[in-house]
């Protein structure tokens, strides 16, 4: 099934962004690139929100954020109430984060995960879905802290 991917990095993981982003054309995705295209030093935040926007925005359905360690840029993409974004390193992580969490964005560390580690990681991801029941309550509560308990 073809999907629409929102894709963002910071300097450290651009190289892996764009391997990333063609293998996901190839694969028939729809790619949208947030950046950034250089090894010139940019704030990951800066691409983070990018991203974290387009989801809420509903520009793309999935959005993948890379960054060195994979932390800063997720942080970032949290800070956008409609991003759910989990830092993942191998499969596992990946399927639970949507299965558990309906994440709708993998953070991936360039520095941390080499190139097929990070492709078996999103292609987890995309294909895995939200088992919803009591997790569903609690996902709500992600986008809505408002309404967790003291």
């Amino acid at each position: 099934m073809s999907r629409r991917i929102a894709i963002a990095s910071d300097h450290a993981a651009y190289s892996m962004k764009a391997e990333l982003a063609d293998w996901l054309r190839e694969m028939g995705h729809d790619v949208i690139d947030l950046g950034t295209n250089g090894p010139e030093s940019v704030d990951y935040p800066d691409y983070g929100y990018r991203l974290g926007h387009a989801i809420a925005k509903r520009e793309a359905e999935f959005g993948v954020a890379i960054c060195g360690s994979g932390i800063g840029i997720s942080i970032a993409v949290n800070r956008v109430p409609e991003a759910r974004c989990a830092l993942v390193s191998e499969p596992l992580s990946a399927r639970l984060a949507r299965n558990h969490n309906d994440a709708n964005v993998v953070a991936l560390g360039a520095r941390v995960i080499g190139i097929e580690m990070a492709k078996a990681c999103v292609v987890t991801f995309i294909n895995s879905e939200f088992d919803g029941g009591r997790h569903a309550g609690r996902v709500d509560k992600l986008t809505h802290p408002e309404r967790t308990q003291p």
